[in-house]
């Protein structure tokens, strides 16, 4: 229980520090000052700079050709280098597929591709591993001045990089996080869980808010919205109509999401240990398998085990699962050098 108390005390941090940079990031990006028009110049170079950042603080050693010096760390990082790229070739081959939904349903190739990288791994290691899960321990959340301190600077770290994330294109949460972990250097279990958690939601929030400020749409949802209502860019003082609506939708939701994650949580924690684990993950593996297939075919099924078994590298030699983003970011850097 206490797990979630802080992964929903970081995502209402989140929410309520993005709300304090509002206006600052609408003056930061749009005009007079257009930082985004900048940042776009230098895109490639920034893309770049966040490859390197993410390989290069990989902490993995690999001890099997020798655990002493440096070799051991070096092998991690040229590790983490070769899951980036052949996750980046793997993107390279699948965006020149034409994928077909067997019923007529749109046929995302990314659906298949991220679910095999992501999804499917951890799933399948619980099969084989059959982890129990142990009685939880429902207890309120009490932190002294120096874990509130901690709290604090762990929800503006995190919240820096999911703003970040949602700025440049091909980022997830998942490379955010890595930022956020790199600026937090040292950090408890505990506080992990906060910064995860206001990556995440600062993530959302902020793609809602580059809707209207850049004009770009960094994720599914605000593709629906673009899709559903007229966007007017938010180029002067006043906000627009349409983003203050969703704006106080988000405060609102994210208040009540607050308490009712701290309700739920506390009865769940008590009920959790009972959850037939083992059944919970063969029926999400097999639907997860069906909708590949209804949505892309036999021929996304055949991505979906191809991107599986690049997936099954960074669990197997235990460097970040976040270098199999590769699949995005080495085709976008190159379509920005081309």
């Amino acid at each position: 229980y206490k797990a979630v108390a802080l992964a929903a005390l970081g995502s209402y941090g989140a929410i309520l520090f993005c709300f304090t940079l509002l206006y600052p990031l609408r003056f930061l990006l749009g005009p007079p000052i257009a930082f985004y028009d900048t940042i776009k110049e230098v895109m490639l170079w920034v893309l770049f700079s966040i490859v390197l950042l993410m390989i290069l603080t990989e902490k993995t050693r690999i001890t099997e050709f020798g655990g002493s010096g440096k070799l051991p760390s070096l092998l991690g990082i040229l590790f983490a280098a070769f899951v980036f790229t052949i996750s980046g070739v793997f993107g390279l081959i699948i965006f020149e597929a034409h994928l077909a939904s067997p019923i007529g349903l749109p046929a995302p190739v990314l659906f298949p591709a991220l679910a095999g990288l992501f999804g499917i791994p951890p799933l399948l290691t619980s099969v084989f591993t059959k982890p129990t899960i142990p009685h939880q321990k429902v207890e309120p959340l009490t932190q002294n001045s120096i874990e509130k301190k901690s709290t604090m600077v762990s929800i503006l770290t995190g919240s820096t990089a999911g703003i970040f994330v949602s700025l440049i294109p091909g980022l997830t949460t998942a490379t955010g996080t890595v930022l956020a972990m790199n600026l937090r250097q040292k950090s408890s279990h505990e506080q992990t869980i906060v910064t995860l958690s206001a990556v995440n939601t600062a993530a959302t929030f902020s793609v809602t808010l580059m809707l209207f400020l850049i004009e770009r749409a960094r994720s599914g949802v605000t593709i629906a919205i673009k899709d559903l209502m007229p966007i007017e860019p938010w180029d002067s003082s006043a906000m627009p109509l349409e983003l203050l609506y969703l704006l106080m939708f988000l405060l609102l939701s994210g208040a009540l999401s607050f308490f009712f994650t701290l309700f739920i949580g506390r009865i769940f924690a008590g009920k959790f240990h009972i959850v037939p684990y083992q059944k919970l993950v063969m029926f999400t593996l097999l639907f997860v398998c069906a909708l590949v297939l209804l949505f892309t075919g036999v021929f996304g099924l055949m991505v979906l085990l191809v991107a599986t078994s690049i997936g099954f590298l960074p669990l197997c030699w235990g460097v970040r699962r976040s270098h199999c983003m590769g699949v995005l970011l080495l085709p976008i850097i190159l379509y920005f050098l081309s």
